[in-house]
């Protein structure tokens, strides 16, 4: 088969042909359709993230794939079964084994390239908001780098839970993806004075953060009273010190979140909100954004557009 494999850190990957692997007790083998591109996946093969991997490995987070073969013991699946999951590695191959309980069934009516689009951005946004922050109708959202694979689900999940959204992004045209996607208010972190801006508008009452830096430091002061901040992520490439004399002062809670890690210590939890996004999915309540969609071949153009902060949305790999 073919993989896009990472010889060496910091370097493009390569297609190259190893073989297909076969599934152990409790794994099944997917046959990739497709592989969702992660912000996670650009620091990975930098050697940045926060779970290293030995090298040589194949990076893809999350896939949209047909099962293929089932290992021992596996229930519940059979093969031809279309399914998304999160891999962790390896989805930027036309074959991958994942542990049976990773795969979860995708509407018949959703495109591949949503479905390998959908897990990470919708889940990380769905668990953050709601089961993490509580956020409520009426609450007022502000959203860092809205026009991401995150922030735009962040914008369009905190208005269907009934808040007013502040959108804030970089340039009229990823303001004008976050506005199609719900948003009330926006702002241009790249002329626009964040803390003043949101301050006129009322204060926030919850920030979804995966920026952090400078734009961290803005929504802290324009938190409103026992407004909560979720920081996901530094895409800025600073990791902000925060200083506990406003949390105090506000009464605010800082809330970390680490999302992949609920497979492990509480599944449930992912679970239960995959069941209600696909639910609210089918109902034509979430309209996932894909603004680009490349060959396998092209995976290292892939992600040098999320680093290079050329796409919204989700960018795709199509595998097969």
């Amino acid at each position: 088969m073919q993989a896009m494999r990472l010889l060496e850190l910091g370097q493009p990957m390569v297609l190259d042909t190893v073989s297909v692997p076969e599934p152990a007790a409790g794994e099944v083998r997917l046959r990739v359709h497709a592989c969702g591109i992660n912000f996670a996946d650009t620091l990975m093969v930098q050697g940045k993230y926060q779970e290293k991997l030995d090298l040589p490995f194949t990076p893809g987070m999350e896939i949209c794939a047909s099962v293929e073969a089932l290992g021992d013991r596996v229930t519940g699946l059979a093969i031809g079964d279309r399914v998304a999951s999160m891999c962790g590695s390896n989805g930027l191959a036309q074959y991958v084994c994942v542990p049976a309980q990773t795969c979860v069934s995708v509407p018949e009516i959703m495109p591949d390239a949503e479905a390998a689009a959908f897990l990470v951005a919708y889940g990380t946004s769905h668990v953050a908001l709601g089961y993490k922050a509580g956020l409520k109708a009426g609450e007022t959202l502000l959203v860092l780098g809205a026009s991401g694979g995150i922030g735009l689900t962040a914008v369009e999940l905190g208005k269907q839970m009934g808040a007013t959204v502040i959108a804030c992004a970089r340039g009229a045209d990823k303001l004008a993806v976050a506005k199609a996607a719900g948003a009330d208010h926006l702002i241009d972190s790249s002329t626009q004075d964040i803390r003043a801006v949101v301050k006129s508008l009322g204060g926030a009452d919850v920030v979804y953060d995966p920026i952090g830096g400078d734009q961290f430091k803005a929504a802290l002061r324009a938190c409103n009273p026992e407004a909560r901040i979720i920081p996901l992520g530094f895409a800025s490439g600073e990791i902000p010190q925060i200083p506990a004399n406003i949390l105090l002062v506000k009464n605010l809670t800082v809330i970390g979140l680490y999302w992949g890690a609920y497979a492990k210590i509480k599944s449930s939890v992912l679970t239960d909100s995959f069941n209600e996004l696909f639910k609210m999915y089918s109902e034509g309540r979430l309209k996932p954004h894909v603004s680009h969609v490349l060959p396998l071949e092209q995976a290292n153009e892939a992600l040098q557009l999320l680093i290079d902060r050329k796409a919204t949305g989700k960018v795709v790999v199509k595998v097969s």
